[in-house]
Order: structure tokens, then C-alpha cells, then sequence
């Protein structure tokens, strides 16, 4: 599966920053409103040191590594759902993302044009509000499409309105559907309309560079706000991660040891919107290729066989597969085997992160 994230923000909180951090991208960066006007979009590889852990004992002709999708769009402005500022036309191009990063300024400084104080908190509500509005406006239109098709007395036509009418209601409120306990049938009749307040929430804390741990009282205020809401959230210098994107791997290998930095943004990043969205990885390995595969956690043997090809889902015996520790203590695929260590699982089997398989699949 293809995992997608949209970037949301008020104009000049570095959202154009972060994203050519993360992406290595020449995004345009400005200090003016709306220097974003169309929607950037950028596929990376996610970084994964597991493939290079199995290349190096499973000669292979290609390494292939998941990838995300990562969309900015123009800076939202209060009133942007009912057509203020630019940012209502793209709202469109972060429906379909898995998850929305909202980056927050956290850094004080009069080098990026502001009016009024540094006020994370308010940033949030003023985003959240206008994403609240928007979908209201989708799901009060799926509201009176309902309330037509359920004259008929028809079962599942009247459900659908239970279910949007209670969305309504939730999105009046002004909360987030996402902090709402929706049963599985009920998110099945709200999924094809792409609510973005149902989508689950990272937040990035544009931090100066002598706050790269979010200690500072803005940052905080931002982790705080995560928490209480049941996101995630992580601290990212923007300006920072630009420059070590431009160095050359020995140069920022030395740089980030000086500065305590284990990880780039990217591979922070990728790993909270992973644990965000409750995503794993497994593997397959042979001659050909070398391939990394995402799915949701915990999902069973045959789904997983299902995300290489549909048909391998319908036609799955069984799964043989080891752990990359296996690999490691044993030097070979036949060595594992020899030794007693390949699983033969079934199909309740439930896959674990790291999982190596081969899966046998009936004609």
C-alpha cells in the first residue's frame, strides 16, 4: 500500500521549508503570504536500513524501498473554507492523503513576516476550525442527498443518514471527527467522502535551531495539545534540515554528531506518521529483487499476500518466513532452513514487523 501525507499551515510557518527538508525538493520559499500558490507534491523513498541488512546476505539484482507522498499546499487563512486567501482551492489535494501534517510556528524572530505574537495554540484552532468547516460543508450536501434516497423506507438509506446526520452534528460542535468513536460501519458510510477531520493528525513544531529537542514553552504547548488530542507530534527546524538535505553524506554525518542529531526529519517523520496510522513493514527477498511492503499492523498472512498481487490473496497456502535477526545469526536463507527457522504459518497467521516471506500461492 501507498501510504500519503498532506502538509497544512498558516501562511509563513515554513510549511514550503519543511517540505523541501523532508523531500528534498526546491519548493518556493517566501517571506510574503501565499508564496505557495499551486500545490507541491513530491514521492520519496522511505528510508529503511533493514534493506541493506538483507542485501547483505541475499545477492539480488534491485533493492526497492516503499515510498510516501508528500503534498503542500497554499497557507490556509481564517475564512479559507468560505473562499478567503488561496488555500480553500487545494484543500482538494490533501482529501485523499492517509494524514495531515500540520506544521506550527514555534520559533520567535522578525525574519518571517507575522502580525501579532508567536501563538502556537491559536495557529491549531484557527487550521482545525477551517478544516471543520469544509467538511461540514461536504457532509451537510451527503446530508441532503440522504434524506432524498431514505423516503423510500430503504434500510441502508436511512443509516446513511443516521450517520451523516451525527457527523453533522459533531462538526457544528466544532470538534474533529477523528476524536469521535465511529463503529466500522459507520466509517464506511463517511469514507468516500474524504472528511479531512477524520484523518488522523501529526503535528510538526517549526523549532529554532537552538531548540532541535522542542524543550522551548511553544513547542511544549504544541506537544501538549498532541496529547490531549491522541496525535502525534515531533519538533523539526525547518531551516536546519534544509541545510544538511544540501551537504554531502560525511559532511552531515559530522554535523549531526556535533549537534546531538541521530535522525533526519524525514526518517522522524516517517516514522511517527508509521505509528500515527498503525502501519508495518514486511519483506520479500530473492534473486530479482529485494522489496519492502507496507501494511497495517497486524493484518493477516493472506491480506498481506494481497498488497503484492490481489490474486495472491485469493490463491494463498501458506507463508514461509523468518526474521532479518535469523538472517543475521545464520548468514543464508538455507542456512535458516537447515537450522530449524523457517516458519511454515498459515493463514490466521498475523504479520510481524520485519517479517521475511515467501508466500505459496495455489493455481
Amino acid at each position: 500500500m501507498s501510504v500519503s501525507c498532506g502538509i497544512v499551515g498558516l501562511p509563513n510557518v515554513g510549511k514550503s521549508t519543511i517540505f523541501n527538508a523532508l523531500t528534498a525538493a526546491q519548493a518556493e520559499q517566501g517571506n510574503y503570504p501565499f508564496c505557495t500558490i499551486e500545490p507541491n507534491v513530491a514521492v520519496v523513498e522511505v528510508p529503511d536500513q533493514n534493506l541493506h541488512t538483507i542485501h547483505r546476505y541475499i545477492t539480488t539484482d534491485r533493492i526497492v524501498p516503499t515510498h510516501l507522498r508528500v503534498v503542500d499546499i497554499a497557507g490556509l487563512i481564517k475564512g479559507a473554507s468560505q473562499g478567503e486567501g488561496m488555500g480553500n482551492q487545494f484543500l482538494a489535494n490533501i482529501r485523499e492523503c492517509d494524514a495531515i501534517m500540520q506544521v506550527v510556528r514555534c520559533f520567535e524572530g522578525s525574519k518571517v513576516v507575522r502580525e501579532g505574537a508567536v501563538d502556537p495554540i491559536t495557529d491549531i484552532e484557527i487550521i482545525e476550525l477551517e478544516l471543520v468547516l469544509a467538511d461540514l460543508d461536504t457532509v451537510a450536501k451527503a446530508c441532503e442527498r440522504a434524506v432524498k434516497k431514505s423516503r423510500t423506507g430503504d434500510k441502508d438509506a436511512l443509516f446513511e443518514k443516521a450517520v451523516l446526520e451525527r457527523a453533522k452534528v459533531v462538526l457544528e460542535a466544532g470538534r474533529l471527527l477523528r476524536t469521535e468513536a465511529f463503529k466500522a460501519d459507520e466509517l464506511a458510510v463517511l469514507r468516500p467522502l474524504c472528511l479531512m477531520t477524520s484523518k488522523r493528525m501529526l503535528y510538526v513544531a517549526n523549532v529554532a535551531d537552538d531548540d532541535l529537542d522542542g524543550h522551548s514553552v511553544h513547542a511544549r504547548k504544541v506537544a501538549e495539545w498532541a496529547e490531549k488530542s491522541g496525535a502525534e507530534w515531533l519538533a523539526i527546524c525547518g531551516d536546519l534540515e534544509c541545510e544538511l538535505r544540501q551537504m554531502e553524506e560525511p559532511d552531515r554525518e559530522v554535523f549531526m554528531a556535533e549537534l546531538g542529531i541521530e535522525k533526519l526529519g524525514l526518517d522522524r517523520l516517517i516514522s511517527a506518521t508509521y505509528k500515527l496510522l498503525g502501519l508495518q513493514t514486511f519483506y520479500t527477498a530473492g534473486e530479482k529483487e529485494i522489496r519492502a511492503w507496507t501494511i497495517k499492523a497486524g493484518l493477516d498472512a493472506p491480506k498481506a499476500a494481497g498488497v503484492i498481487h490481489t490474486d495472491f490473496e485469493k490463491k494463498f497456502i501458506r507463508a514461509e518466513i523468518y526474521s532479518i535477526a535469523d538472517l543475521v545469526e545464520h548468514g543464508s536463507e538455507a542456512a535458516i532452513r537447515a537450522a530449524g527457522k523457517l516458519r511454515t504459518e498459515g493463514r490466521s497467521y498475523a504479520m510481524q514487523e520485519g517479517d521475511i516471506c515467501h508466500f505459496l500461492i495455489g493455481r
